[in-house]
């Protein structure tokens, strides 16, 4: 085995002429953050949960963002494939929303993670830098 070059940091794998250099990090599974479609941001603010066939809205508060959906806290969570109508208090703008995973009990209730059915990229009213993946 060849020496590394001075000022090379050890580890570094070089490539015979004319083969292109092995670069471990590319050959690994990328990350669970790598593979997200959209940035997530932690964003606290009051939502309401309109389900069909019930007459009062739920009431709850959103944990992280995206340009795609967010996740929201509930006291109670909701089925995979649940559809509803979402809305940002806030604003007062509504989003049709569908639950894509179980929702996951946390000390504030239950994360429940929703997508937008149809893109809203300013439901959130919030700028959300383009995705550089």
């Amino acid at each position: 085995m060849k020496p590394p070059l001075p000022g090379a940091n050890p580890g570094t794998h070089y490539a015979k002429p004319g083969q292109p250099a092995v670069r471990p990090a590319l050959q690994r599974q990328p990350t669970a953050e790598e593979r997200r479609r959209a940035q997530r941001v932690l964003l606290r603010i009051p939502v309401l949960v309109h389900l069909k066939g019930r007459d009062k809205a739920i009431e709850g508060t959103t944990h992280t963002v995206s340009v795609s959906g967010g996740t929201i806290i509930l006291r109670q969570g909701l089925e995979a494939g649940t559809k509803f109508t979402l809305e940002n208090v806030r604003t007062q703008q509504k989003v049709e929303v569908n639950v894509v995973r179980p929702s996951q009990l946390n000390p504030e209730g239950s994360l429940v993670p929703v997508e937008f059915l149809s893109p809203a990229p300013k439901f959130w009213n919030i700028f959300f830098p383009p995705n550089v993946n």
